[in-house]
């Protein structure tokens, strides 16, 4: 029973623990892409809000920028 246990915990979407460990450096970049893009939303709101409103609005669109990204895209694209 421990050793079924033990199996399970180390299998993951990948197909084992050994895969995982193998592949996990080849897809860590996005994570990256979206903290810079984040820390430079961040930044662009927070020095152009004039007051605490505009601040806090700055730290919501700083978080979701991906969606305006995609939404502006789609837009310029007539879709």
């Amino acid at each position: 029973m421990e050793t079924e246990t033990s199996e399970q915990d180390t299998k993951n979407c990948c197909g084992s623990a050994t895969h995982m460990m193998k592949h996990m450096c080849c897809h860590g970049s996005g994570g990256a892409l979206y903290g810079l893009g984040f820390l430079g939303a961040l930044w662009y709101y927070l020095t152009t809000a004039t007051s605490l409103l505009g601040g806090i609005l700055g730290v919501i669109k700083a978080i979701l920028w991906p969606a305006f990204l995609v939404y502006g895209l789609l837009k310029f694209l007539g879709m």
